[in-house]
């Protein structure tokens, strides 16, 4: 790494973090969440980016409710004032109460969730049982609207409650937002009345919900009511007061009940004219912004991020935007403790704190799918979620590193369309298209269609490469219990081949020089081209509020060939490279079939979510044609291309290998007190491995079984911080789910990982989390010293380390997502490499930071900047550590403009032409990163 290029990397850097905190710091105002002053300031464009699009809806009409006038005890009443209002003195201001220093009475109402809880105190503290608000309702008034809050059992809701601009903010500690459906969601009415833009309920973390109610011009008047279903918000605008006729006060003696009140309501209350006509109540999914609060990949259920013991990185949808990322192996740069083991155009491998992650350790949807990460593209794809370290508990077998789980976009209940398209260098051609809405009326049947083109060339001599790909995906309700979600995805794609450079001559020195990044020592004529066919479903059913079942299933079909002129060592001359050229042919085949029982219940005061669940697998993987020939040498400094092939070196070979695994695990999440979770979990597999040889008409087998125990604590001694310890194990079947001629004698390797760590939620939109580890790999295969040509089961390699990862908003509009792993991953025990090695591809320090800042008001509103600093330090070549790859700094940036459903965005990457190295595969073939790049992308949603 050039050291110039570095120092102007950092400075460019710490310019845009001044200038961002500054413009950032002139927009602050006071705010109180949970009783603890910071600061925040919330714009309406602000509120705009935390609202996803529409997952449910709601048409209430006005005849069906009551005005707010009816409510049987009134809680308080907190006016906020108008502009004129606003610009009286402090002294005049200091003596009006806040909402959350009067006390209020307690309450009853009904509740979703079955466990209970104790009456309020009204000293209740942030450290309470958080209160379950199971449904918001939206009704109309005489002179505005009323929202809702529902909550259990006459649970009390504390409230706070500050302005800003023309919001009214109102945060409720010690809650969480729970709808029927049992996910966690964001409320949303848009223009319920005249002078309101919006109202908003959303949880802003664990235990806290916010209701932001948006003023056009003004400062909305906001009333506080008790009612039997839980807290009432009445709106009303300057606006809509204007409209409505004089109104006489309330007499609270003279309140009747509800049927009467509805009988005797006459047309000055509820005109005629407005009697039907709906206010539009919108529900939606809580949109993965920079910090994604839940997940259900470390636990299979949904939980929040800081109740699990084990360390959970999400790359969520707006990374995936903002930086432009349509592969995975640049959405996994933002993983710290995830390295490039191998990348190339038709197939991407990774380590995960040391250790490859085999095909068994990817995911899509929860489901096993080995071939998830082969082919580089993410439009069906919403986010991303790397569980760290061994997770066989859950997924089965798999090497002890962690899991990549891809989890695919969703079809919405309202229509929505967008469209992409992306220019840029080394001729890049992209377009994406996202469709999604209801196929009938009432909305029971819903659809979601991704499809895509690429077509790019590359830096590499010769490479060029198109891909096309469809994702259609039909979600049935079938009653208001289950549904039904089939899903299915065609992916075609031909690429040219890269071949890599040799290490003489760019890692190491070479006398004769050195060899160009942009040579390709294979031949314009080489090409590999695969399909990949994805089916499944997904069936989900209810059985109450706290028990539901789930099933599904997905088949997988790869058909892939290439013809490549492969590179394999160099001459003593240091220039002449060996080749040899193949014919290849391969068909993978994967079924997966999974069912899981999942119950909430309670012993006593002692909280349990139960899962219980059986996994079926099978990996297959055909070879009906292998040849391989002789190539002529190729110069690396004057390279020769087109010469006629030699003779055949290795007869035509056909051959199958094939693993069946099925497995039964059971897992308890344990809340003993609403401040220390226990999470207890283990699993039984049992698997069987053959594989047959037709070219010389010979077979062998095997079978073993395993069980991988899982145990987690979390303690939180207040809620925004959770301290988290682990214990872990896995198994992965000798050499792995796609083996040739295992030996049936061999054990499962197996995987071991202690882990403690930190959970912090550092504001309302800003956590972190650090994770120290202890993983041992055992069982690895490694020579006989005996016995020329055997393996045996002695070798052991161990990886510790640190890592630490913080994202979020810092302020309205500067987002950050950064992280930070040390990784000392070595070979402990082995009798052909030297104790102490370390593992390759592998850097023992490694750091990402991503930052952008959007203006929030003004002219410019909507214009936004994001840098980003990629650091990988040296990293082993292989395992006899004969060479390092070097370390480098890779500089990313971008500007984009955001304007209502229009997105322009310019991105660039390796922004000051670093030359650097991607992976290493051998001391034949390492491989160059990107140089500089600049995408163009103009985005429409209509």
């Amino acid at each position: 790494m050039k050291l110039d290029r570095f120092f102007q990397s950092l400075l460019l850097t710490s310019a845009v973090v001044v200038v961002i905190g500054t413009a950032a710091k002139g927009e602050e105002v006071p705010e109180d969440v949970q009783g603890k002053s910071s600061t925040q300031r919330v714009g309406k464009s602000t509120l705009d980016r935390q609202l996803a699009v529409t997952d449910k809806k709601f048409v209430i009409k006005k005849s069906q409710v009551l005005a707010s006038s009816t409510r049987k005890s009134r809680l308080l009443k907190f006016q906020l004032g108008s502009s004129l209002q606003q610009a009286k003195s402090d002294e005049t201001t200091k003596n009006i109460l806040q909402l959350g220093e009067i006390e209020l009475p307690s309450t009853s109402a009904q509740m979703l969730v079955q466990s209970p809880t104790n009456p309020p105190n009204p000293e209740q503290t942030t450290t309470d049982p958080v209160i379950p608000i199971t449904g918001v309702k939206a009704n109309p008034t005489q002179t505005g609207v009323e929202v809702i809050l529902e909550t259990p059992l006459g649970e009390q809701l504390q409230v706070t409650n500050r302005s800003a601009d023309n919001n009214f903010i109102a945060d409720i500690p010690n809650a969480q937002l729970r709808l029927p459906s049992g996910d966690t969601f964001t409320f949303r009415s848009e223009k319920p009345i005249a002078g309101i833009t919006e109202i908003t309920a959303t949880n802003i973390d664990a235990n806290t919900v916010r209701v932001t109610v948006v003023g056009d011009n003004t400062l909305p008047t906001v009333e506080l009511f008790d009612d039997d279903t839980g807290l009432v918000f009445g709106v009303t605008s300057a606006a809509a007061t204007a409209t409505q006729p004089p109104q006489q006060p309330e007499a609270p003696q003279t309140q009747q009940p509800d049927n009467q009140e509805s009988a005797n309501q006459t047309p000055q209350e509820a005109p005629a004219a407005q009697s039907d006509e709906p206010i539009e109540l919108v529900v939606t999914g809580e949109q993965d912004n920079y910090r994604v609060t839940d997940s259900s990949t470390g636990t299979k259920t949904d939980t929040p991020l800081r109740d699990i013991p084990q360390s959970i990185q999400v790359i969520p949808q707006q990374i995936l935007r903002d930086q432009q990322i349509t592969g995975l192996d640049d959405a996994l740069r933002n993983a710290p403790g995830v390295s490039q083991s191998f990348n190339s155009a038709a197939s991407n491998f990774f380590s995960i704190r040391g250790f490859e992650a085999a095909a068994t350790n990817l995911l899509r949807d929860g489901l096993v799918d080995p071939l998830a990460g082969q082919l580089n593209e993410l439009t069906s794809i919403e986010r991303v979620e790397i569980l760290k370290g061994p997770a066989s508990v859950l997924f089965g077998l798999g090497n002890p590193g962690g899991v990549i789980n891809l989890v695919s976009k969703r079809p919405l209940s309202d229509p929505f369309y967008a469209i992409d398209a992306t220019v840029g260098s080394y001729s890049f051609y992209r377009g994406a298209l996202d469709l999604s809405g209801p196929l009938n009326d009432s909305k029971t049947v819903l659809y979601r269609l991704n499809t895509a083109y690429r077509n790019r060339g590359s830096f590499v001599d010769f490479y060029s490469g198109e891909q096309f790909n469809i994702s259609p995906v039909v979600s049935v309700a079938i009653g208001d219990k289950t549904n039904l979600t089939l899903e299915g995805e065609y992916i075609d794609a031909r690429d040219s081949y890269i071949s890599g450079v040799p290490v003489i001559g760019t890692v190491l020195p070479n006398p004769n020089g050195e060899v160009s990044r942009n040579r390709n020592f294979g031949e314009p004529s080489d090409e590999i081209t695969q399909t990949i066919t994805r089916l499944g479903y997904q069936l989900e059913h209810k059985f109450s509020d706290n028990w539901s079942l789930r099933n599904a299933f997905r088949f997988t079909f790869r058909d892939y060939s290439d013809r490549q002129t492969i590179p394999v060592s160099l001459d003593a001359d240091n220039r002449t490279f060996n080749r040899f050229y193949r014919e290849y042919d391969l068909e993978n085949t994967n079924y997966t079939l999974t069912t899981n029982l999942v119950g909430k219940f309670s012993t006593g005061s002692i909280q349990h979510q139960l899962l219980f669940g059986v996994d079926w697998n099978r990996f297959e993987n055909f070879s009906p044609r292998y040849i391989q020939r002789q190539a002529e040498s190729i110069d690396i400094f004057n390279p020769v291309y087109g010469l006629p092939l030699g003779e055949i070196t290795f007869d035509e070979f056909s051959d199958n290998s094939e693993t069946n695994s099925l497995g039964i695990y059971l897992q308890d999440q344990i809340a003993l007190t609403d401040n220390l979770k226990l999470l207890l979990g283990g699993r039984f597999d049992t698997y069987d491995q053959k594989y047959e040889d037709f070219t010389n008409n010979t077979e062998s087998s095997g079978s073993d079984s395993a069980f991988s125990p899982r145990f987690g604590i979390v303690y939180q001694p207040i809620p925004a911080i959770s301290l988290y310890a682990s214990y872990t194990r896995s198994f992965t079947p000798p050499n792995g789910t796609f083996f040739f001629g295992v030996d049936s004698t061999l054990q499962p390797e197996r995987g071991t990982q202690y882990e403690i760590g930190v959970k912090a939620d550092l504001n309302s939109r800003l956590s972190a989390t650090l994770a120290f580890f202890d993983l041992t790999r055992t069982n690895v295969s490694t020579a006989d010293p005996n016995n020329e040509g055997f393996t045996i089961q002695v070798g052991e390699q161990n990886s510790k380390g640190i890592e630490l990862s913080l994202a979020g908003e810092i302020v309205p509009g500067w987002n950050i997502f950064a992280g930070y792993a040390y990784t000392d991953a070595r070979i402990t025990e082995d009798n052909t490499f030297a104790v102490g090695n370390r593992l390759p591809n592998t850097p023992e320090h490694s750091f990402n930071l991503w930052t952008t800042y959007e203006i929030q008001q003004g002219e410019l509103q909507g214009l936004g900047a994001g840098i980003g600093l990629f650091f990988v330090g040296d990293r082993a070549g292989d395992l006899d550590n004969t060479y390092d790859v070097p370390s480098y700094v890779r500089t990313d940036a971008a500007i984009f403009y955001n304007r209502d459903r229009f997105r322009v965005a310019l991105n660039f990457k390796n922004l000051f032409d670093v030359d650097y190295f991607e992976s290493a595969l051998s001391s034949s073939r390492v491989y160059y990163g990107q140089p500089f790049t600049v995408q163009g992308t103009i985005s429409w949603q209509f």
